[in-house]
């Protein structure tokens, strides 16, 4: 799991094998079982993930009670809940492993000691927070222009392990839709 991690940052940034070292050595690895939950609602993100093998769930509850799926993170992804990461206010959003999931993380201590120390771990950093940006931003495009059959078009282009992998309630609440409509789509198309 740590070459892969190793492979995703030099993939990002360039940085010698003496700062490689010093980014990875603050990484430590978690076992998740299926359903565990890393942070709730309430609680301040300490941590940032990276999936070497599973999938972690980001997702909120709105106010009628049901969930949203604001992002899931397969094998090479970091995920974390953000706003609370970087502000260090308490989140309004869960993370959970929807699969037997093998972690790195890092805190968020060590996370801003690698910027101190390391100048490139800021590039790093700006890949991300650039990514997680387009892909917010993107999905909430989706929600405003597409429709559900358009939604779900999309979804198989661009992510298609999500539906291969996950189960109908899951995929709906990502979609944005009810889990009859996601059943209505896949049978049509």
């Amino acid at each position: 799991m740590q070459e892969q991690l190793i492979n995703y940052i030099k993939d990002v940034i360039t940085v010698t094998e003496d700062e490689l070292n010093k980014i990875i050595s603050h990484f430590k690895p978690l076992e998740v079982e299926k359903n565990e939950l890393l942070l709730i609602h309430g609680q301040t993100s300490q941590r940032t993930f990276f999936v070497g093998n599973g999938c972690l769930r980001i997702f909120f509850i709105t106010e009628d009670g049901q969930e949203a799926t604001r992002y899931l993170a397969f094998e090479n992804n970091f995920a974390t809940a953000l706003c609370s990461f970087i502000s260090k206010q308490p989140s309004f959003e869960f993370i959970q492993a929807l699969e037997p999931t093998s972690l790195l993380y890092i805190t968020h201590k060590d996370f801003y000691h690698l910027l101190e120390i390391i100048p490139s771990w800021e590039k790093f950093y700006l890949h991300y927070l650039e990514y997680a940006y387009v892909n917010n931003t993107n999905r909430l495009m989706s929600f405003l222009t597409q429709d559900a059959t358009e939604r779900y078009r999309q979804l198989l282009e661009i992510n298609p392990k999500i539906v291969q992998r996950l189960p109908n309630k899951i995929v709906a609440t990502y979609l944005n839709m009810s889990q009859e409509t996601l059943s209505r789509l896949k049978s049509k198309l």
